[in-house]
């Protein structure tokens, strides 16, 4: 019996082609590793380096900035770019004193975030719900006088139930009504209050309640931080995890991570505008949207790539 060496050979190609798609495929797809640095949930960031005398390989600390940071974008818990096309939105709904976002956008385009902004004035609900398709998270900065009704509450909601993040930002009292409204209704929490800022913190420790986290994917390349000029102060919950806390032991900053969601809560959006170069606040901005991205439940498959809106506002 004659063996059929033109079949066999359409077969072996056969399942070569399908042994090269399959492969192309695997190394297509967006790993952590190609979105996240290597020193992801690192505060200090140390690299072995050889001493060039006896040969021994050492953990030698990098380079650190004037506030003792990590010093490079390689630091940051994101690649550069990593986002590309991902869309942070944003109800910019306090505006004064020169707010003008500038400072923020830059710093998220390092990471390829797009920023669109709804300014001092809310969408309509249902613009809103139909805006909010082609964003990864919103960023909600609260005015002194509340702007959101339950029409907005609700498409917040199904937004924060779908998984995507939100960021509620207030300041000292009175600058914290829409952010109350929001958070008491997805988080069950408020704050309040009106405490001098105005420093910049290092990092907790189990017996003082004072600086940030360490070891969160946010605090990634942060050792300080700057805490805001006036700040509110987040109210006891047990569904949120301290993120910041003030020079006063008060709690800045706080994230929600339950059931595939993820949220920020927090009382000084004042440094996204004011002393923006004392200390962290460039790096903190970058890892808290990359976190926000919920990158451990979507892994970037849920991107719409026919519908990216034009760089700009709403």
């Amino acid at each position: 019996m004659k063996t059929n060496y033109t079949n066999l050979n359409k077969k072996k190609h056969g399942y070569l082609l399908i042994f090269a798609v399959f492969l192309i495929l695997i190394f297509s797809i967006p790993t952590q590793a190609q979105v996240y640095n290597k020193s992801k949930g690192l505060n200090a960031i140390y690299e072995e380096a050889r001493d060039e005398v006896t040969g021994d390989v050492k953990k030698i600390k990098v380079d650190v900035d004037h506030h003792g940071n990590a010093e490079g974008n390689q630091y940051d818990l994101a690649i550069d770019g990593a986002f590309e096309g991902e869309t942070v939105a944003v109800l910019h709904l306090y505006t004064g004193e020169g707010f003008d976002f500038s400072l923020p956008k830059a710093a998220l385009k390092e990471k390829g975030f797009s920023v669109y902004r709804w300014i001092n004035s809310p969408p309509s609900a249902e613009e809103l719900e139909e805006k909010l398709k082609k964003a990864c998270q919103l960023w909600i900065i609260s005015s002194n006088v509340r702007k959101l009704n339950e029409k907005h509450l609700k498409v917040i909601k199904k937004f924060f139930d779908s998984g995507k993040g939100v960021y509620i930002w207030g300041d000292n009292e009175p600058y914290y009504a829409d952010a109350n409204y929001v958070s008491q209704h997805l988080l069950g929490v408020s704050m309040l209050g009106n405490l001098p800022g105005d420093e910049v913190v290092g990092l907790n420790n189990k017996d003082l309640k004072t600086g940030l986290a360490p070891g969160h994917l946010i605090t990634t390349g942060l050792e300080y931080v700057y805490e805001g000029i006036t700040i509110a102060t987040i109210q006891d919950n047990a569904s949120l995890t301290p993120l910041i806390y003030g020079h006063e032991s008060n709690l800045v900053t706080a994230t929600y991570e339950r059931n595939g969601k993820r949220a920020i809560l927090d009382g000084g959006f004042t440094r996204l505008y004011v002393a923006w170069d004392n200390a962290g606040t460039g790096r903190y901005v970058k890892n808290a949207a990359a976190w926000l991205v919920n990158y451990e439940r979507f892994g970037g498959a849920d991107k719409d790539e026919g519908n990216k809106p034009a760089n700009g506002n709403f």
